[in-house]
């Protein structure tokens, strides 16, 4: 028997999603979805396929990780799947899911596979880019199944994580830390690039204040313990340095500003080159370019202060 965790910000897509998956609850699933906008504790129009509904869950607004918890907690079966409510499961993905979960006791966890369409006619924008690398991404819970004792063992997700970025590889290192394996299966899901304005690469620099957390919690050594990948934020911090200099020391500001300029032109020609060359898109990146560097500083500085002192749960170490 399996639990099905849905967590949603009430997006169109959701429909879809549990209109493919209501055929599972005739072989043994039960599918909770947690609706996690404020105040919500229901959703009507939900779809209904012979008769069977998912039970609804209130998240009440406090992101990603707690809606997880509440949809784990609230289970009654001793593996739990979770999905993002903007994927779409393949036709056979809860039989696939079944054959995924028949595995040694030792395993505690069993990723599926994400595949993210990308245009066929013409070079991916940096957002669909952005989006193209949850394909390669570990321990993602945009379809991520665990078992439940291993979830109790360490605590659930980290609430202190308010969006969907990292609290999934920070509880994947905790799981693993308690002593389960975590692995691969066949079963497949289709993630849609959503649709976003130019400005959702300053909105995504909100994730740095997560990264200070995770900075806190373990070490310099954070990124490889939960198994993410190398980033720009030493780059953004020199570039931001150099900005502050040239604007604050008089006799240093041809020097930094000379820095700066460099700073910023390599990161805009890094975004630009293997994106579509149309004149609004090269216009997003060159802005967005200059603005991402102090952005992405200032959140992590603000994270870094907010989480002075900061412990890891259960199944972790620092």
């Amino acid at each position: 028997m399996i639990s099905i965790v849905v967590p949603t910000v009430g997006r169109p897509s959701l429909a879809v999603l549990l209109d493919r998956l209501a055929p599972s609850t005739a072989e043994g699933a039960e599918i909770l979805v947690v609706d996690d906008r404020p105040g919500r504790s229901s959703s009507p129009g939900l779809p209904v396929r012979d008769g069977a509904y998912p039970k609804m869950l209130a998240g009440r607004g406090r992101g990603p990780a707690a809606a997880r918890n509440t949809g784990w907690r609230a289970a009654r079966f001793p593996w739990v799947a979770f999905l993002d409510d903007d994927v779409v499961p393949d036709p056979d993905w809860f039989a696939r899911l079944r054959a995924d979960l028949d595995v040694p006791a030792r395993v505690g966890g069993v990723q599926g596979r994400i595949r993210v369409p990308l245009p066929r006619d013409r070079p991916p924008t940096d957002w669909e880019r952005a989006t193209a690398g949850l394909e390669e991404a570990r321990w993602i819970t945009a379809d991520m199944a665990y078992r439940r004792t291993a979830l109790a063992g360490v605590g659930g997700f980290d609430e202190r994580f308010p969006r969907a970025y990292r609290e999934d590889a920070e509880l994947a290192y905790r799981v693993r830390c308690a002593g389960w394996e975590l692995v691969r299966g066949a079963r497949r899901v289709t993630h849609p690039v959503r649709p976003e304005g130019p400005w959702v690469s300053l909105r995504a620099q909100r994730g740095n204040a997560d990264d200070a957390l995770l900075r806190r919690l373990y070490g310099p050594r954070w990124r490889a313990r939960v198994e993410g990948l190398p980033g720009r934020r030493p780059r953004h911090a020199v570039i931001t340095a150099a900005l502050v200099v040239a604007a604050t020391v008089p006799r240093l500001r041809m020097v930094a500003g000379a820095a700066w300029l460099a700073g910023t032109a390599e990161f805009a020609a890094a975004r630009i080159k293997p994106g579509p060359k149309a004149p609004r898109e090269i216009a997003a990146a060159l802005l967005t370019s200059v603005l991402i560097p102090p952005l992405a500083t200032v959140h992590w500085l603000r994270g870094w202060w907010r989480w002075r002192g900061a412990r890891p749960l259960g199944g972790g170490s620092s």
